[in-house]
């Protein structure tokens, strides 16, 4: 992997299943159990993402299959309620679709994600083109990096930009994402901005500081 920030085009899926606005209740259940996925996109004209259909939405139908709600559910909930009676996509879809973009980085995905609480994103373009989809654990890929990809960038980018003369050698080993920094340096205040910004380096679990300055007298 490549060296910087990872976007969403570097771990997202591109081969979608995606339903129109007319597509049918039963039709939706079985796209999703086929592909095991929890939302599918909605699309119109040339691929425009209008909407997504999760199986949230598609739960109110069994909910209130054979219930008779009360005033007070028919007032905080008349959202699902309608979903219950609806049969098609259109009807069905949360709108408009909270989505990404393929060259967002995957902080920033995760954020939407977090905020919005969903699982999975339609990626589209500046059209609002359907391009993939992205999801949680896509953005965990990046747990799996190389360990020596992630000691290698940490030396290139960050030790040997701060610390260009050490007073011994800075050595960076990585196990299980955790990072060990060992070694003395001429400028003590650099020490937390090098712990930060390791920690910031995608596939980092954690950061483990051994970091002190030299000895005078």
């Amino acid at each position: 992997m490549t060296a910087g920030p990872h976007v969403v085009s570097d771990v997202m899926t591109h081969t979608v299943v995606a339903v129109g606005r007319d597509a049918p209740f039963k039709d939706i259940v079985r796209l999703m159990e086929q592909w095991k996925v929890s939302a599918l996109p909605v699309l119109e004209g040339e691929g425009r993402v209008v909407g997504v259909v999760s199986e949230a939405d598609l739960l109110p139908k069994e909910e209130f299959r054979d219930s008779d709600p009360d005033p007070y559910t028919l007032a905080r909930r008349l959202s699902d309620l309608a979903k219950a009676g609806a049969l098609t996509a259109g009807e069905l879809m949360t709108a408009p679709a909270v989505t990404v973009h393929a060259d967002s980085t995957l902080a920033q995905a995760a954020r939407i994600m977090a905020l919005r609480k969903v699982k999975r994103l339609p990626v589209v373009n500046d059209e609002g083109l359907l391009e993939g989809v992205v999801s949680r654990a896509d953005l965990l890929k990046v747990f799996l990096r190389e360990e020596n990809d992630i000691a290698d960038e940490i030396r290139r980018d960050i030790v040997d930009v701060l610390f260009p003369a050490p007073v011994e050698p800075i050595h960076v080993m990585v196990a299980e994402g955790v990072v060990t920094l060992t070694g003395k340096v001429r400028d003590t205040t650099m020490i937390p901005m090098t712990v930060r910004l390791a920690r910031a380096v995608e596939g980092v679990v954690d950061v483990d500081c051994h970091l002190s300055g030299a000895e005078t007298g």
